[in-house]
């Protein structure tokens, strides 16, 4: 088929006086052609006819009035939907292999008539302008820490000029993490720009009531550093295309530098965070020009970051228990009945009573889980040691895998409360004094293959262990002065006395 190019390239040689053959050769086309094209003076495209009859006949000729008023009616209704229902209602008319012309006539129905599609529009962004952030889920890259799962989100910022971006590990998606992702992206940054514009996070933004409103923490945490909150409209992911386009371009960096690596499983939190910071040091690498012009328009950071958390007073229940988010915590069983503020940060608990703090918990991920410490309960338990069998929180109360072999060591000659008590005197032995030296005195009970291991046995061998561990004295020979030095000693002093006299 000829060009219009070739064509062009013909009659540019004809105007400059050269032979027919020797043009049409040169633009790749036999001499008829070219005699074809200089007699016309049109080009390959203009002589095109629409293609206007069909070659086969269309199966859905008859039905396309049914068709047009189904999608008229619902216009997101699929070609193998509609496909599916004339089967069923034309049983023998209509092939499997006719729904590919069916799709062809849908598509040219929306592309004419169909309702009007979302308008991508470029953006023009300024210097210190526009900032943008979202989570970004990263269980699907497979992480571990230790050969342990870690099930992670990063808080991912974006500046929309420069592209300059960073981020933050956490656990959920609560206001708790936006803040301390946030806070950690603007002074790692140095600066805040004019805007910054979210998803519609339900920490940010109003779910009930008005969503076109910013909740109270975090209008006052855009206050605290002047900037300006925007949110995209629900379901409008694009309007922040930006962080979108780089959570994508992030992710595929990380699974990329862990497959360089060779292992996806880290030795710490701390190492897989210095990992990310790396990758985040060579996405900046290529930026680093537009990087410093947009930070020369940034504002004024505040002088100090404000605290992320959210306080809420408890009642402590006669579990010895307090929910937090759906998540039960234990606390010490002195504070049962007692009210007490619980500070909620993103990784932790703050429990205070009377202006103090009492507890630091580590906060539990999700919700329906709980962290119960067997310390707060043990004296209740020793009290009442056939509760333990049936304890909601029984799981709770081993505090290693070997605490939980003695008991179940136990429990297969003893019965149910003889078998608690005994354990639970063990599990005394370590809230009163040491947990690491009572699991080394089972360490060693199990590896010499001890028949029995009750709290006898373990108090024994833990004695042993405890005083190994005791700080050895120093033993010292001073040889010891002769008292009859000192009366000599006076005896010439007083003789040089009588002498000078």
């Amino acid at each position: 088929m000829v060009t219009d190019h070739q064509v062009r390239r013909l009659k540019k040689m004809l105007s400059e006086g050269k032979k027919l053959n020797t043009s049409a050769m040169k633009s790749e086309m036999d001499e008829k052609t070219a005699r074809k094209y200089r007699g016309t003076g049109m080009l390959p495209s203009e002589l095109k006819v629409d293609h206007t009859w069909r070659t086969r006949i269309d199966p859905f000729e008859d039905a396309w009035a049914e068709i047009n008023e189904m999608l008229s009616a619902e216009p997101r209704l699929e070609a193998l939907t509609i496909f599916g229902d004339l089967q069923r209602r034309y049983p023998g008319k209509y092939q499997d292999g006719q729904l590919r012309t069916l799709q062809r006539g849908i598509k040219k129905w929306r592309a004419i008539e169909g309702p009007p599609k979302a308008v991508m529009f470029p953006q023009d962004h300024h210097h210190g302008r526009l900032s943008q952030s979202d989570f970004t889920h990263m269980g699907n890259l497979a992480v571990t820490i230790n050969k342990q799962s870690f099930d992670h989100l990063v808080y991912h910022f974006v500046l929309t000029k420069s592209n300059w971006e960073t981020g933050s590990i956490c656990f959920s998606e609560c206001f708790e993490s936006l803040s301390d992702g946030f806070q950690c992206a603007v002074w790692e940054l140095g600066g805040v720009p004019e805007y910054h514009q979210t998803d519609s996070l339900s920490t940010a933004v109003n779910q009930d009531g008005n969503p076109e409103e910013f909740t109270k923490r975090y209008t006052a945490l855009m206050d605290h550093y002047r900037l300006k909150p925007l949110r995209i409209n629900p379901g409008e992911a694009h309007e922040n295309g930006d962080v979108e386009q780089s959570h994508y371009r992030f992710k595929k960096s990380v699974d990329q530098e862990l497959m360089l690596r060779g292992s996806r499983d880290f030795t710490s939190r701390q190492e897989y965070e210095r990992f990310l910071r790396k990758i985040f040091k060579q996405r900046n690498s290529g930026r680093s020009k537009q990087f410093e012009i947009e930070r020369a328009t940034l504002g004024p950071l505040p002088e100090k970051k404000i605290d992320s958390f959210k306080e809420i007073q408890k009642s402590v229940s006669g579990n010895s228990t307090i929910l937090i988010d759906h998540n039960t915590y234990s606390v010490a069983s002195q504070l049962i009945g007692e009210k007490v503020k619980v500070k909620v940060y993103a990784e932790h608990l703050e429990v205070r009573y009377a202006q103090k703090v009492v507890e630091e918990i580590p906060r539990l991920r999700g919700e329906g889980k709980h962290h119960v410490q067997y310390r707060h309960i043990i004296d209740s338990l020793l009290r009442k040691p056939g509760a333990f069998e049936n304890y909601k929180y029984k799981q709770d109360m081993f505090p290693t895998t070997r605490f939980r072999m003695v008991y179940d060591g136990l429990s297969k000659t003893r019965t149910a409360r003889n078998a608690a008590k005994e354990y639970l005197l063990i599990l005394d032995l370590a809230a009163k004094d040491s947990e690491s030296l009572v699991d080394e005195a089972i360490r060693i009970l199990l590896h010499t293959g001890s028949q029995i291991i009750d709290s006898t046995a373990v108090k024994e061998v833990f004695e042993g262990l405890k005083s190994d561990n005791q700080p050895r004295k120093l033993k010292i020979d001073v040889p010891q002065a002769d008292p009859g030095i000192y009366d000599q000693l006076f005896t010439n002093q007083e003789a040089t006395w009588i002498t000078l006299n």
